[in-house]
């Protein structure tokens, strides 16, 4: 953990968030009750608990799971923003983690009664991961196999400490990254289709990116990024989340040939 503060910067905060509610919700500091997923919290009126959506994916097992979770959280999380050659633009990482957020909320919560999902996202990341790096050589506890074996072993591990509903819950991380990786990947590369799964401009923005602005002339149209304005202020939250990975160029792949 010497090198945390060099972490990319949602895997930094997200991986930091999530250790200290943690602790703080098995120490008896706060009250998880409060942060779970519970729908009816969160449409309750005058005032909706609007933060229990972001929340229940913060929340890790008790006892040894909250550094276990958190160490999966870390490594998968920080190598996808930094590595992957699918976030190459500042806020790609950022909406990709809403995507299967969506998703897993609307299966292991929605359909299974879920109350925290920070499990199915691991697995998630780690499928994800694992399509990246396929012929990488990883360990899982003693085992060392191949990566594009690590969710399958990780699910094998659900039913056997969790059962069959352990295995489903956590499998549905599985089904929104591959949802994902299909959408963006497969079906426009193999399918001839579009990738329709685009990084919302307002969200390389935020994150710093550069966005650009044309001018037309009466020979066409000239096109500038905005990021060179210098009369245009930053948002706080694209200040606080710079960083050398917010103007990094191509990713690469790990362990590629």
């Amino acid at each position: 953990m010497d090198d945390f503060w060099l972490l990319p910067p949602v895997a930094r905060t997200w991986t930091a968030l999530t250790f200290l509610t943690s602790c703080c919700i098995y120490a008896g500091v706060i009250s998880g009750g409060r942060l779970i997923f519970a729908p009816s919290y969160i449409l309750k009126l005058p005032v909706p608990e609007i933060w229990r959506i972001f929340s229940s994916f913060c929340i890790t097992g008790p006892r040894w799971e909250v550094l276990y979770d958190t160490y999966f959280l870390w490594t998968y999380s920080s190598t996808l923003e930094k590595e992957s050659p699918r976030f190459t633009r500042p806020g790609d990482f950022f909406f990709y983690i809403l995507f299967l957020g969506m998703f897993i909320l609307a299966l292991a919560g929605g359909y299974m009664g879920g109350r925290t999902f920070l499990s199915p996202m691991i697995l998630a990341l780690a499928y994800t991961y694992s399509q990246d790096n396929r012929r990488k050589k990883v360990n899982f506890f003693i085992i060392q196999l191949d990566a594009k074996w690590l969710p399958w072993a990780m699910l094998l591990a659900a039913l056997v400490l969790g059962g069959p509903y352990g295995m489903m819950y956590q499998g549905t991380g599985i089904i929104a990254a591959h949802l994902y990786d299909f959408l963006t990947r497969l079906y426009p590369t193999f399918g001839g289709g579009r990738n329709y799964i685009q990084t919302p401009k307002f969200l390389t923005r935020w994150f710093g990116g550069e966005v650009q602005w044309s001018q037309h002339k009466g020979f066409g149209t000239s096109f500038a990024p905005q990021a060179q304005q210098a009369s245009r202020p930053s948002s706080g939250f694209s200040t606080a989340f710079s960083s050398p990975w917010s103007s990094r160029g191509q990713g690469r792949r790990l362990g590629g040939e």
